[in-house]
C-alpha cells in the first residue's frame, strides 16, 4: 500500500504541529518508557496538544487522546450517536475505545462508524481510542476467525530475527494510519493494537508477536502517530516488559500500554510487570470484562478501562479574582451581622470570608463597594437581593445554602472524573459549601478526592450517586440542595 499523504489542515500552526510530531516519530524518539522520563518524540506532542484542548478538533480532523486520568470504556460495536451523547451525559466515561480497522476484528462491519460520527463524538468530548485487531500470536488458539485473516508469521528466518513478522505489523500499521485518516483521525493521535492473549512461554510465538508489535510502532512513528498496545497483562503486556528491561536494544517498544487485567480495580496497577514501566503517563488497564450497564436509560455491553495517559489531567492556574482576594476555602460556614453577647463581647463574622462573599456578589455585579470585610448595610443589601433573585427568603443570614447558589453559579458544562478548569473549582467550591466534612482542596481536577465528595452529596438529596454533574446536578446545587 503506498504511503498516506499528510492531513491537509487549515492553519498554520496546526500544520507546524503535526510537521513536528511527524519528525520527532522519524526520530525513533520514544516517550515513557523509562522510569522518570520526561515525555518526548510523539508522546511529547500529543502531551502539548493535550494541554491546549483535547481531544483536539481542527479544521475537520481529531488528533486523540491527550493527557487525561479518568474513566473509559470499549465495545465491539460503535454506539450511534444518539447513545453516545446520552452517555456523555450521565455516565462516568470519558473515553470510548472504537474498533477502526484489522480484519480479526469482530465487528468488521461499523454502521454508525464515520468521519463524522468521530468529530460528533470529539467535539462532545469523547477521548477516541481506535483500536486495530488484525493478525494475532501464531499460538492465539482461537484465531484467525475468517478465511481471509491470518496469523502472524512466528518463523524466524535465517538470522533469527522474525523479520517476516515485523514487516506484517508496518504493513498493519500503514492500514491503520490509512483507515485513521479517513476517518479523520490524524497525525499525533495514539493507535492502539490489540494483541489478545497468547502463550508466552512458546518462544517463536512470543519473539514472533514482538517483532510483529516493534514493526507496528516504526511504522506509525514515520507516519507521525503514537503507538499503544493492549494485550492481557500477563502474556503480551508481561513479554513487552520484559524485553524493555531485558533487552531494551532489541526492539521498538510501544509509547503506551494498554492493560486487560480484570481485576475489578480501577487503576493502572498489575503486578504482571514493574512498576516503572510506561510510567509516569504510558497507561491504560481493562479492569473488567464484558458486562451491561445502563445510563441514562441506554444499555451497552461493555469493558470498562482506567486511563492515566500522557499529563494527565490538569488544570490552569485561576486567574486572580478582585486583585487576588482569596475564593477557595474548606468551608463556608454562616454569616451573620456583627451582634454583642450579654456579657458585653462583640461577634463579627470573619472578615476574609466577607471579603470573599463582597468579591463573589461583585463578579455577579450585586455589589459595587469596596471590599471592606464588614457584613454591614451595603453587603446586607447585596446578598438580600442576591437571595430574593434566586428564590430564597430574604434575611440577614447567610448560609451555607447561599454560599452554594453563589458558589455554583455560572456555566454548566458535565462534569466527571477526568474534566479540570475553572468549572470544577465552582464545584469543589459548592461541595465545601454543602457539607463541612468535604474539605476539598480546590484544584480545578476532578479526580479521586472529588468523586466520592460527589456522589455522597448526590445520595443525600436523592439521586443516583453516578458522580457525573450534569444540568440536573446543576440546578440542584444552584438552589442550595443539601440533603
Amino acid at each position: 500500500m503506498t504511503r498516506p499523504g499528510l492531513v491537509r489542515t487549515r492553519t498554520s500552526s496546526r500544520r507546524a504541529l503535526l510537521r513536528r510530531a511527524g519528525s520527532a516519530a522519524a526520530s525513533g524518539l520514544l516517550a515513557l518508557t523509562v522510569l522518570g522520563a520526561a515525555p518526548s518524540g510523539t508522546a511529547a506532542y500529543a502531551a502539548e496538544v493535550g494541554a491546549r484542548r483535547s481531544p483536539i478538533v481542527d479544521g475537520g480532523v481529531v488528533v486523540t487522546p491527550g493527557n487525561f486520568t479518568g474513566y473509559g470504556f470499549d465495545q465491539c460495536l460503535a454506539p450511534d450517536s444518539k447513545a453516545m451523547r446520552t452517555w456523555w451525559n450521565n455516565s462516568p466515561f470519558s473515553a470510548v475505545g472504537i474498533y477502526i480497522s484489522g480484519k480479526s476484528r469482530a465487528c468488521r462491519n461499523q454502521p454508525n462508524l464515520s468521519k463524522e460520527w468521530v468529530l460528533q463524538q470529539a467535539t462532545l468530548g469523547w477521548r477516541l481510542l481506535p483500536i486495530t485487531l488484525g493478525p494475532q500470536a501464531s499460538c492465539q488458539p482461537r484465531f484467525p476467525r475468517y478465511s481471509d485473516d491470518v496469523r502472524i508469521n512466528p518463523k524466524p528466518g535465517r538470522k533469527k530475527d522474525y523479520h517476516k513478522a515485523l514487516k506484517m505489523g508496518r504493513a498493519e500499521a500503514e492500514t491503520t494510519v490509512a483507515d485513521a485518516l479517513a476517518l479523520g483521525i490524524a497525525e499525533g493521535s495514539t493507535l492502539w493494537y490489540d494483541l489478545e492473549g497468547f502463550d508466552a512461554s512458546n518462544t517463536d510465538c512470543r519473539e514472533s508477536a514482538l517483532s510483529f508489535l516493534s514493526g507496528w510502532t516504526q511504522k506509525l512513528h514515520r507516519l507521525g502517530y503514537v503507538s499503544g498496545v493492549y494485550s492481557s497483562a500477563s502474556s503480551g503486556i508481561a513479554a513487552l516488559d520484559d524485553a524493555r528491561v531485558q533487552r531494551p536494544d532489541r526492539y521498538v517498544l510501544p509509547d503506551a500500554i494498554w492493560i486487560a487485567r480484570w481485576d475489578g480495580r480501577a487503576n493502572t496497577d498489575t503486578t504482571y510487570i514493574r512498576d516503572d514501566g510506561w510510567r509516569p503517563g504510558g497507561r491504560m488497564k481493562q479492569y473488567r470484562g464484558g458486562h451491561d450497564e445502563t445510563w441514562g436509560g441506554v444499555r451497552i455491553n461493555i469493558d470498562s478501562n482506567f486511563l492515566d495517559l500522557g499529563r494527565g489531567t490538569t488544570a490552569r492556574a485561576e486567574k486572580d479574582k478582585c486583585g487576588g482576594t482569596r475564593i477557595s476555602w474548606q468551608d463556608y460556614p454562616l454569616l451573620r451581622p456583627p451582634r454583642t453577647k450579654k456579657n458585653g463581647q462583640e461577634v463579627v463574622p470573619d472578615p476574609a470570608l466577607v471579603t470573599t462573599l463582597q468579591c463573589l456578589l461583585r463578579e455577579r455585579k450585586y455589589f459595587d463597594g469596596d471590599l471592606t470585610g464588614d457584613y454591614g448595610s451595603r453587603t446586607l443589601k447585596a446578598t438580600r437581593a442576591w437571595q430574593a433573585d434566586r428564590g430564597f427568603d430574604e434575611q440577614d443570614l447567610w448560609s451555607r445554602q447561599h454560599w452554594m447558589s453563589l458558589l455554583a453559579a455560572g456555566s454548566k458544562p458535565i462534569l466527571k472524573y477526568g474534566s479540570s478548569g475553572d468549572a470544577v473549582r465552582r464545584l469543589q467550591r459548592t461541595l465545601n459549601a454543602a457539607s463541612p466534612k468535604a474539605t476539598l482542596v480546590v484544584t480545578g481536577v476532578y479526580g479521586p478526592g472529588v468523586e466520592p465528595a460527589v456522589k455522597d452529596w448526590q445520595d443525600r438529596v436523592g439521586m443516583e450517586p453516578s458522580g457525573v454533574v450534569n444540568k440536573r446536578v446543576w440546578r440542584k446545587l444552584l438552589k442550595g440542595v443539601r440533603s
